[in-house]
This record gives C-alpha cells, structure tokens and sequence, in this order.
C-alpha cells in the first residue's frame, strides 16, 4: 500500500511509545505447522504467513523474508535447503578473474527471485494496513560478492587484486538494483539491505567496497515512496559510522555484536532511525521469556531515550526461536514504556 515514508521516518522518530522492528519472518513457520522448505516454496504461502505475522505481533513496518541466498542462485549458486534453516548457498562460483568476468547478470525472475517477488505482492494485498509499511528483504552487494567468491577469499581480494572485487561488485549492485525494482514495482514501500560481511572490514576498506555501492542503490531507489533500511551485524560498525551513515538511508540496524548504547552515543544524525540490537541466537532462540525481557529492558534502558532510536533484534530471528521468547521481546518493550 502507497504511502509517503518520509511522513512515515517523521512519525516514528516523533512516537513516545516506539513499536519494535524485529528481523521476524521464518518463525511463523510454527505457527502454520510447515517446514521453512514449505513456507517458502510458493507465492501464496509466503504471503499468508506475512499476513498471519501481521496478526501475531505489530511491529512498526513488516518485513518479508531475509533469504540471503536468494541473489547468490539467481547467479546460479547451488543452495542447501534444511526444512528448519533459512536456505543457505552451497560452495562459490567465482574462484577467478576470469571467473568474475565470465558472470552473468541475471534477469530478474531467475532462481526463486519470481516467487518472491509474487509472495510480496501478494502479502501488500493481503495486509493492506495504511499504518504498516512493508520491506522486502536483500543481500547488500559487498555481502552477496562474499557468496559469489568464497568469504575468505574475497576479503583477501580486496587487498591483493581490487580491481576483481569491483568488477565483481559492480555486477552484484547492477542485479540488486534491478531485483529491488521490481519489489519497488511490486508496490512494497522499501527494503531492508542486509550488508553484514562489510562489517569486517576497516572503515576505510568498507567504504570502498560497500558503502559507495549501498550509496548507489539508495540514490536510485528511494525517495518518497520508497525507502531503504541498513542492517549490518558485524563487529566494525561503530569504527565506520560515518561511513555508514553517508549512504543516506532512512533507517539503520546493527546487530548484538556491538554495545547498542555505544552506536546511539556517536550516531551523527537523529533524523535517521537507528535499530537494535537484542540478540537472536542467545535470547530469542535460546533464552527464556525472563532473560530475554531483562536483556531487552537492559537496550531500552540504555537507548530509549533517543527519539530516534527503535528496539528490534540484532538480526534475523531463527525459525525455531519459542515463540514465547518472541511474545516476551514485544511485552518488554510495552512494559518499558508504561514504567517510564
């Protein structure tokens, strides 16, 4: 459903009670007693399980599904799929120079892309809430040329054979673009850019071979109606603030790795919302309804008072997180506010 988000950035930032955003998708997958497979496997399901999230919780702003090996097979990387994991790629495809030069750019519907697509289209029309912007999820550029080229190795490249990694990088953003207009087309009012493995880098390196990319993106994708939202979970993040910060996006989400109240104290811009950070594997999935309200009360206490600053997770929350867990994230958040 259209709407304008700079409106949308204005109201959040101007609300006493923030309502949490959450990387929440694969988890319903309990709730409609299917496989994560299964969830995914067409247009229709990933559709009725965003609009049953839409009933489950409320978040600010829905987001679909965080599949980060979705861009890399549409390449043509192999992908492992586990019925209670999100998909995963199997080994890299481009080992080379020659390799990177050889890279297609593939149109938009190859591999999965098309369902996905369809089953946010389908999730706009299901939901239709006035008050609830929908993100598409994507892999940054720098994060999806590490799936492309083993991790290790494209770090290394960086280093040793810079002009490969551009290359590389340039066919990844050209893609990116091309997939993030179409959930654009689609009538989504954004996305969330997951660019996770730039957070390894040196600021230096991850203006280089991320930001100025990301930055790219962003300038010919959002404007009023169409916003992008940053999540990098790496542990560099508030060394390259400025960098990141430069991309200009309307929001930004940090994982668990970084102290959250150390990113809100040297955020250059309170005119951006910032995201973060309770953490996914060690509260929502493997902690109890107890530890994860003090671990959230302790963000909230530590953040909250920073109007531009809304609790979420510090990173996609795994598919056989209790739901529970899920349930006492939300009521800390509320329990917050009504006790300050």
């Amino acid at each position: 459903m259209k709407m304008n988000m700079n409106e949308v950035l204005e109201k959040w930032i101007a609300a006493e009670r923030k309502k949490p955003i959450p990387i929440l998708t694969f988890p319903i997958a309990q709730k409609m007693g299917l496989t994560v497979t299964e969830l995914l496997a067409n247009a229709d399901t990933q559709a009725k399980g965003l609009k049953l999230l839409s009933q489950e919780v409320d978040p600010f702003a829905i987001l679909t599904y965080m599949d980060l090996s979705i861009e890399a097979e549409a390449f043509g990387g192999k992908v492992d799929f586990d019925d209670n994991e999100i998909p995963n790629i199997h080994e890299p495809i481009c080992k080379t120079k020659e390799d990177v030069e050889a890279l297609k750019v593939p149109d938009v519907g190859a591999g999965r892309t098309q369902i996905y697509i369809d089953g946010a289209k389908k999730a706009v029309e299901l939901i239709a809430d006035p008050e609830k912007p929908i993100f598409a999820g994507c892999i940054g550029p720098f994060s999806l040329a590490g799936r492309l080229m083993d991790i290790t190795d494209v770090m290394m490249k960086c280093v040793s054979e810079p002009e490969t990694i551009h290359l590389l990088l340039e066919k990844c953003t050209q893609f990116v673009l091309k997939y993030m207009k179409a959930y654009k087309d689609a009538g989504l009012n954004g996305i969330a850019m997951a660019e996770p493995l730039a957070g390894l880098m040196s600021p230096k390196m991850l203006d280089e071979f991320s930001s100025q990319y990301v930055k790219r993106i962003i300038e010919e994708l959002q404007d009023d109606h169409f916003a992008v939202i940053y999540h990098n979970c790496g542990s560099s993040t508030v060394k390259a603030v400025k960098k990141i910060a430069a991309t200009d996006a309307i929001g930004y989400s940090f994982g668990n790795i970084i102290s959250m109240e150390k990113m809100m104290a040297v955020w250059p811009d309170a005119n951006h919302v910032v995201m973060g950070n309770v953490d996914p594997a060690g509260e929502f999935c493997n902690g109890t309804p107890e530890s994860i309200r003090k671990a959230t009360l302790k963000v909230m206490e530590a953040c909250a008072k920073y109007p531009n600053f809304i609790p979420a997770s510090g990173c996609d929350i795994p598919a056989h997180s209790p739901w529970e867990n899920i349930h006492a994230f939300f009521n800390a958040v509320d329990e917050y506010y009504e006790t300050h």
